[in-house]
């Protein structure tokens, strides 16, 4: 069975989903933690040292246009990937993304077979990581 180990820092203010990210990806052999706001994700990040950010935008104390630049700005961090997931869908949305450094934007609502193949895509896997259960959407 698969096993990389590789660590995602998902972080998403909306405890519902948050909780689905982190089943989907948990049930697709990823280690898995979490923070409600970019703060809490710098301090995660810190303790971690994740392979990949999944990051809202809209969210208390920072959001995550900031948290991706400090993560991409930083000689430390610039090497962890991030995928920004949102609703806020339009084409200047998804260029400020890009421009703060996101290797990824997801339009939320999105399937998980999307979320889980931009993942191994970002982490260069080669093997088809979807469970079973996330092939049904």
């Amino acid at each position: 069975m698969f096993n990389p180990m590789f660590k995602i820092l998902v972080v998403e203010d909306s405890p519902s989903q948050r909780e689905m990210m982190v089943s989907l990806l948990e049930n697709n052999h990823f280690q898995i933690a979490t923070a409600c706001n970019g703060l809490e994700a710098i301090a995660q990040v810190k303790l971690m040292q994740p392979d990949l950010v999944i990051s809202d935008i809209v969210m208390p104390s920072m959001n995550g246009y900031d948290l991706c630049r400090q993560l991409k700005s930083n000689p430390q961090t610039k090497h962890i990937h991030v995928i920004i997931c949102s609703t806020k869908s339009t084409v200047i949305d998804h260029h400020w993304g890009f421009k703060q450094g996101a290797d990824a934007y997801i339009n939320k609502p999105f399937t998980p077979k999307d979320l889980v193949n931009t993942v191994k895509e970002l982490l260069k896997i080669e093997e088809d990581l979807v469970s079973p259960s996330a092939r049904s959407y």
